[in-house]
């Protein structure tokens, strides 16, 4: 018999990792509207954009006012993502809670998506960890490992690859990783021994889980990833998003849809999810024509239905 925690913690990605694969822009206005209202609805972390140049992500490029905006809501954790130490400095100087270094097991994906090799980037890890220490500032350093599960561009990615890209971010100065299905290739029984192995190197410090639902199983694999212990996931309002250099990626986990089957499985999210879909409506409108994905939205709650926090 399977043990969940009674409690997970649903990050909400889709202002950084949804817009960027998105052609619209939305105003910064319309940003910290979502923002708010993803609080009032429960949520209390959020990443809320990335440091990288506004000429490659047009989309982001108002991350610094973001952050500070998200500051000022209290007990909110304010994430952002950064692909280099410039980005780290300002993700520092702007006092985010958690900044995350994206590095990729996949070398062909690295190379594309940051032009680094994996161990390049656990080098660079090391002098944002220096940078940090030096600043005297308290944002964490998160190491995301991508395409842990395999890869569009090189196809098989080794689980003893991904363990050892864990461990040396961890040794570099990471102080939390996490693992990500950047293209939906991984399923439930995958996932419960890939994060078993992590998790019996990193113990609580393996931080969160990240998956696509390119084919469907996201929600499956966050119901594997819970039984070995872990309970903090990414997820993005009406699924939205992908990653410009995996081909064939897709949207993440939706919010709405993870933090439903949450709670209909009796671990407490915080989050009230008519809240959290009548945002969704008021997103869509704003990307209207853009692909969305989720299926809560459509069907409504069940009559049944009790959150976690009823029960």
């Amino acid at each position: 018999m399977s043990t969940y925690p009674k409690s997970a913690v649903i990050r909400e990605v889709g202002l950084r990792d949804g817009l960027q694969s998105i052609p619209v822009t939305l105003p910064t206005s319309r940003k910290i509207e979502w923002i708010q209202e993803a609080y009032a609805a429960g949520q209390r972390e959020i990443e809320v954009g990335s440091f990288v140049p506004a000429k490659l992500l047009p989309q982001l490029a108002d991350t610094g006012e973001m952050v500070a905006f998200a500051r000022t809501l209290p007990g909110l954790r304010v994430s952002v993502l950064v692909p280099n130490l410039k980005g780290a400095e300002k993700a520092i100087e702007s006092g985010a809670d958690l900044l995350l270094v994206p590095l990729s097991a996949s070398h062909a994906h690295s190379l594309a998506n940051l032009r680094k090799t994996p161990d390049e980037v656990v080098a660079e890890v090391g002098r944002i960890r220096a940078a940090r220490d030096a600043a005297g500032s308290s944002t964490l350093i998160e190491g995301g490992i991508g395409t842990a599960f395999g890869c569009t561009l090189q196809g098989r990615v080794e689980v003893s690859e991904v363990l050892r890209c864990m461990q040396a971010l961890l040794d570099a100065g990471c102080d939390r990783v996490s693992i990500a299905d950047t293209v939906g290739y991984a399923d439930p029984r995958s996932v419960r021994e890939l994060f078993a192995r992590a998790r019996a190197i990193a113990g609580e410090r393996l931080w969160c889980g990240h998956f696509h639902d390119t084919r469907g199983l996201a929600l499956a694999n966050v119901a594997a990833a819970l039984e070995t212990g872990v309970n903090r996931f990414d997820a993005t309002l009406a699924g939205i998003g992908g990653c410009p250099h995996a081909p064939g990626a897709s949207g993440n986990a939706s919010s709405e849809d993870l933090a439903f089957m949450l709670e209909a499985m009796g671990i407490a999210t915080g989050i009230d999810i008519d809240a959290l879909l009548a945002l969704r409506a008021k997103v869509a409108g704003w990307l209207d024509g853009q692909a969305l994905h989720g299926t809560l939205w459509r069907a409504g709650l069940p009559k049944t239905f009790k959150s976690a926090i009823a029960a």
